[in-house]
């Protein structure tokens, strides 16, 4: 295979791979990350209401996922626009939102139909927020952001992107003897290979990351935090992608991606984990300090929604508005909530949650929790006692 970084790669060789795509480290690295996908999605139907998760995870993978492409948004802006729906965010964290939107959208989406050509566009279109199409023009060329040499220039000319784009999602859908965590990492260097939108490539394919595993029954809700690792690693990752397009270097990239899912998994895992704990522990807090604000759908409301306003509360069946906001003032006198403003409208902030959601460790302070008060004696329990005594 004769590659040229300044040529187009229409001779991008199809799916699969003529390289042996299932060696034995490879093979023995799918059993490890099977495992912990496999605990990930055990410790997601511990939390009853899957919004707790959904709510939550998608954002920060979306931050995560535009940052790979140096879209840059802080996790407060994005929990707060999420709360807010405001015109006037920045647009970084407009795009990164978007993001968050498109991963929903395609996970509504694959529970109908299988994933495809469409989806992607679809995707890409939401994250861009515009009508792009599949690329028609030529000029497309990507260049080391250090020293602007051009290092890969991909297929051009529609019908030629389009054919490439059906040969990947037959490769989706009829490989179906080749390990599916596999076929996602071929897929994903496919997809960023093909390179078929002018822009929006590199998040579209984290989308259908996602979306594959969903659709292979790997998951059952968007909850990995993939791009969580390959943030970390963006250097390897776009150093392994180039690897397999000049020396068909199939197995480290497999290798690469097969670690990012393990490991992601494992501390998405841990993540829930200590969620759950947090949630428990709240819940706790609230029933013996605010026990006239204290229910289980509440609790649940302020960890689906790290920033949470009265007209939640309303929206959600929880209480009406004068009554909404008597229970968030009282989370807040009780040390659960803070209340800030945003512009005219007032929030309640869940500082403990946001917290641990931003952390790489798992554990958090513990509230200083109010004694237990002491159970009322009965009228007949009082008179046994006085006799007793006497």
């Amino acid at each position: 295979m004769n590659f040229d970084p300044q040529k187009p790669f229409n001779d991008l060789p199809p799916l699969p791979p003529r390289a042996d795509i299932e060696t034995r480290p490879i093979l023995k690295s799918c059993i490890a990350a099977h495992a912990a996908l496999a605990e990930l999605r055990q410790a997601g139907n511990l939390i009853p209401n899957p919004s707790v998760l959904i709510n939550t995870i998608p954002l920060l993978e979306a931050r995560d996922s535009s940052e790979i492409e140096n879209i840059v948004t802080t996790t407060d802006a994005l929990f707060r626009q999420a709360s807010l729906n405001e015109k006037n965010a920045d647009p970084a964290t407009k795009e990164a939102l978007r993001y968050r939107t498109a991963l929903r959208r395609g996970f509504d989406s694959i529970l109908r139909q299988p994933l495809s050509t469409n989806t992607a566009i679809e995707i890409c279109r939401i994250i861009k927020d515009t009508q792009i199409a599949i690329r028609n023009t030529p000029g497309t060329k990507l260049a080391n952001p250090a020293t602007g040499a051009v290092i890969y220039t991909p297929p051009e000319g529609e019908t030629v992107i389009r054919e490439k784009l059906a040969n990947w999602e037959r490769f989706l859908h009829e490989q179906q003897e080749i390990d599916p965590l596999v076929r996602l990492a071929v897929q994903h260097y496919q997809f960023e290979a093909i390179h078929p939108f002018a822009d929006g490539n590199g998040r579209t394919g984290r989308v259908l990351n996602i979306l594959f595993l969903i659709q292979t029954g790997l998951l059952e809700t968007p909850i990995l935090y993939l791009s969580r690792a390959i943030l970390q690693t963006r250097r390897d990752y776009y150093r392994l992608l180039l690897q397999v397009t000049r020396e068909g270097a199939w197995e480290p990239w497999i290798a690469y991606m097969l670690r990012c899912i393990e490991e992601t998994a494992r501390w998405t895992t841990q993540k829930i984990h200590a969620v759950r704990r947090l949630m428990a522990h709240t819940a706790d807090h609230v029933r013996l300090a605010a026990p006239t604000s204290y229910s289980h759908e509440l609790v649940e409301l302020i960890f689906a929604l790290p920033y949470v306003r009265i007209a939640n509360l309303v929206e959600a069946g929880l209480a009406e508005r004068h009554r909404a906001g008597y229970h968030l003032r009282e989370l807040a006198r009780v040390g659960v909530l803070r209340e800030i403003r945003a512009g005219r409208q007032k929030l309640f902030f869940h500082p403990k949650y946001f917290a641990l959601l931003t952390s790489d460790e798992h554990d958090f302070a513990p509230y200083d929790m109010p004694e237990e008060p002491a159970p009322k004696e009965r009228k007949g329990q009082r008179r046994w006692r006085k006799a007793h005594a006497e």
